[in-house]
């Protein structure tokens, strides 16, 4: 599947959909952004079932303020609307595809589980 673009607009429609969602919030004159592009097109290619998101964070810098992103290239990670994943740094080819298998293998009853734990201790 080719990447799409998220926007202020489209971006929480995209993230809460049912399924996998990649997304790599980058900037045009990031260098390591420019670098981590490929890797990430290729990726995407690989796993047609997952959603790969682009979220330019100079043209919707609103969102990416509100997403409290620092450092980029920032990767996120959503199954079935929850983040499960988010860090800044462009990862290898390696790396990024076992990222997105471990998404895929993760087991979305245990994660709300523990994310209902978290909220009762709070």
């Amino acid at each position: 599947m080719a990447t799409i673009d998220v926007t202020e607009d489209t971006f929480e429609q995209t993230v809460t959909a049912d399924g996998i969602v990649i997304v790599d919030a980058w900037a045009e004159w990031c260098g390591p952004c420019k670098q981590f592009a490929s890797t990430f097109e290729k990726v995407s290619e690989e796993h047609e079932d997952v959603t790969f998101a682009k979220l330019n964070t100079e043209e919707q810098q609103q969102l990416a303020a509100a997403l409290q992103i620092q450092a980029i290239p920032t990767l996120m990670a959503f199954r079935d609307g929850i983040m499960v994943y988010r860090e800044a740094g462009a990862l290898p080819p390696a790396a990024f595809s076992s990222l997105v298998e471990q998404v895929k293998a993760l087991d979305m009853d245990d994660v709300r589980r523990q994310i209902a734990e978290q909220n009762d201790q709070q």
